[in-house]
C-alpha cells in the first residue's frame, strides 16, 4: 500500500487530525493508496503558503525558473518506475500508457522552461505628448489546477508547468482516484529545487471535493483556475469560479468525430481510427467517438476496423500480449456497455467486442449508430468506435457537428486540400488531416469549443492564460492638466 500525504511548503504535511481516505485498486479491489483527507483548513493553509511563496518566485530571473523546470524534466523521466507503479495501482494503466505520461511530461516541462523567456510586452504609441505606453505581462498570483486520473502525469503537469514558467505559484488538487500519481508530481519539482510554498499538493476525500475546491477558488491570492475533467464538474468550476470572478481555463469532455471521405487510404485510416478508439482504452479526452464513413467505402472500411479490433487484446496491466489494460473501475466499464447495449436494442450492428469482465473491456466496433441511441451523443469514454455513414460532405459535416462537444477531430482523404476544407468547417478546437483524433504536442495550443471549454494550454498560448497584461506608461516631460 502506498501512503500520500499532501506536499505544503515542500513537507510532507498529514491532514487535520490524521484524516486519509483510501483509493482501492481498480482491479483487485485492495488498497492501493492511503492518502491524506484535506479539511477545508488544510486547503486554505496550501493556499497561503502559495500566496507567500509567490512574490519571491514572481521576481526569479527566466534563468532560475528554466534551471528548476529543465531539471524536473530529467527526474521525471529518471523516475518513470515510481510513476508506472502508482498508476498501475490506482488507474490500472498500462505500463507503456504510464511511460509515455512521463515522456510527454517531460516535454511539457521542457517546453515551458523554453517559455520563460518568452513572457514578451510591447511599446505602443501613445497620442499624449511625452508619455511612453507599454504593454506588459505579469504573472497573475496563485494559480489553482485541478487534475484528473485518466492522463495524470501528463495532464497533472500540464496545469502547473506553465504557470511555474509564467513566475505564478501553483495548488494542485490530485485526484481522488490517484491521490500518489499526483503526489508524486510534486516530489519530482520539490527534488528539482522548487522553492517551498511555489508548488503544494492538496489531497482530499470525494465527499470534501466540492468544499475544498469552492475554498480555494474563493482564496483571495487565487487569481485563475484550470481544470482537466468532465464537462458536467467544469460547468460547476466556472460557475464557482464567476461568482469570485476568477477566470478559468477549462478542457472538458469530448465527442470526436473521425471522418473517412471516400478517397481515403483505408488501411490508415483504420490504424488511425484504432489507435484513437481504443488507446488507454478509450479514457482520454480525444478518444474517437464517432467513426463517419463516407457509405461508398463503409463496408471496407469496417470489415478492415472490426479486424484490427479483433487483434488488440484486453487484459491485466503487464499481461503478455495485452495492448488494451483495465479501465478506471468495473462500473465504468458497465456503464460503456450499457451504452453499446442501448445501440443494439434500436438497430445497431455488435461486429465486435462489447463483453466486459470486471474492469477489462474488449475493443469494441458498433455499426449503423443513428441520433436514437445513446451511443450517438452520450460520451462513452471506453473502447468503443461508433460507425455512422453519410452520401455528402454536408451530411458528413452535419453529423460531425452534431454534438455538444467540440475538442478533437480527424478527416482522412487523399486530396489533402479538400480533406483541410472538410476539417476547417468541422466545430472543434483540433484537427487532424490524416491522423488520429488522439495526438498533443506541448508547444500546441491544446484546448477545445462548445461544451469542451475554452482556453488554451501550451506554447505560447498559454502565457496569455497565465499573465495580467497590464497598461503602464512612463512620462518623460512635464504634463499639462486642464484644471
Amino acid at each position: 500500500m502506498l501512503e500520500a500525504p499532501m506536499l505544503i511548503d515542500n513537507e510532507n504535511v498529514a491532514a487535520t487530525a490524521g484524516a486519509t481516505f483510501d483509493r482501492l485498486n481498480p482491479i483487485t479491489g485492495e488498497v492501493s493508496t492511503r492518502a491524506a483527507a484535506a479539511t477545508v483548513d488544510d486547503a486554505i493553509k496550501a493556499a497561503n503558503s502559495a500566496a507567500a511563496a509567490f512574490p519571491a518566485w514572481s521576481e526569479t530571473s527566466p534563468e532560475a525558473r528554466r534551471a528548476v523546470l529543465n531539471k524536473a524534466a530529467e527526474l521525471m523521466l529518471a523516475r518513470t518506475p515510481d510513476f508506472i507503479q502508482a498508476m498501475a495501482a490506482e488507474t490500472g494503466a498500462t505500463e507503456g500508457w504510464a511511460g509515455f505520461n512521463c515522456y510527454l511530461a517531460s516535454n511539457m516541462l521542457r517546453e515551458a522552461a523554453g517559455m520563460t523567456t518568452q513572457i514578451t510586452g510591447e511599446v505602443i504609441p501613445s497620442n499624449k505628448p511625452g508619455s511612453m505606453a507599454m504593454a506588459l505581462r505579469q504573472p497573475v498570483g496563485v494559480v489553482f489546477s485541478v487534475a484528473p486520473w485518466n492522463a495524470p502525469v501528463i495532464l497533472g503537469v500540464r496545469g502547473i508547468a506553465m504557470p511555474l514558467a509564467c513566475g505564478n505559484s501553483v495548488i494542485l488538487k490530485g485526484s481522488e482516484l490517484c491521490p500518489m500519481t499526483h503526489r508524486l508530481i510534486g516530489e519530482v519539482l520539490r527534488d528539482a529545487g522548487l522553492p517551498p510554498g511555489v508548488l503544494n499538493i492538496v489531497l482530499n476525500a470525494p465527499k470534501d471535493a466540492a468544499a475544498a475546491v469552492e475554498a480555494l477558488i474563493a482564496h483571495a491570492a487565487v487569481r485563475r483556475i484550470t481544470f482537466t475533467g468532465s464537462t458536467r464538474v467544469g460547468r460547476v468550476i466556472a460557475e464557482v469560479g464567476a461568482r469570485y470572478l476568477k477566470p478559468c481555463l477549462l478542457e472538458l469532455g469530448g465527442k470526436a468525430p473521425f471522418v473517412v471521405l471516400d478517397d481515403a487510404d483505408l488501411d490508415e485510416a483504420v490504424k488511425a481510427a484504432a489507435f484513437g478508439a481504443f488507446f488507454n482504452q478509450g479514457q482520454i479526452c480525444m478518444s474517437t467517438e464517432r467513426i463517419i464513413v463516407d457509405s461508398q467505402i463503409a463496408d471496407d472500411f469496417v470489415k478492415k476496423l472490426a479486424a484490427k479490433a479483433v487483434s488488440l487484446k484486453a487484459g491485466l496491466p503487464g499481461e503478455a500480449g495485452c495492448a488494451l489494460g483495465s479501465m478506471i473501475g468495473s462500473d465504468a466499464a458497465a456503464r460503456v456497455k450499457s451504452l453499446v447495449d442501448d445501440a443494439v436494442s434500436k438497430g445497431a450492428s455488435l461486429l465486435v467486442g462489447g463483453t466486459v469482465n470486471g474492469s477489462i473491456m474488449t475493443a469494441t466496433v458498433v455499426d449503423h449508430v443513428t441520433p436514437a441511441m445513446r451511443l450517438y451523443s452520450d460520451e462513452s469514454f471506453g473502447p468503443v468506435a461508433a460507425v455512422l455513414r453519410f452520401s455528402s460532405i454536408d451530411e458528413a459535416l452535419a453529423l460531425a457537428n452534431d454534438t455538444e462537444y467540440g475538442l478533437s477531430a480527424a478527416v482522412f482523404g487523399k486530396d489533402a486540400m479538400r480533406a483541410l476544407s472538410v476539417a476547417k468547417r468541422i466545430e472543434s478546437g483540433i484537427c487532424h488531416v490524416n491522423g488520429p483524433t488522439v495526438h498533443d504536442e506541448a508547444q500546441m495550443p491544446f484546448g477545445g469549443v462548445k461544451s469542451s471549454g475554452y482556453g488554451r494550454f501550451g506554447g505560447k498560448a498559454a502565457i496569455n492564460e497565465f499573465t495580467e497584461l497590464r497598461w503602464i506608461t512612463i512620462q518623460t516631460q512635464p504634463q499639462h492638466y486642464p484644471i
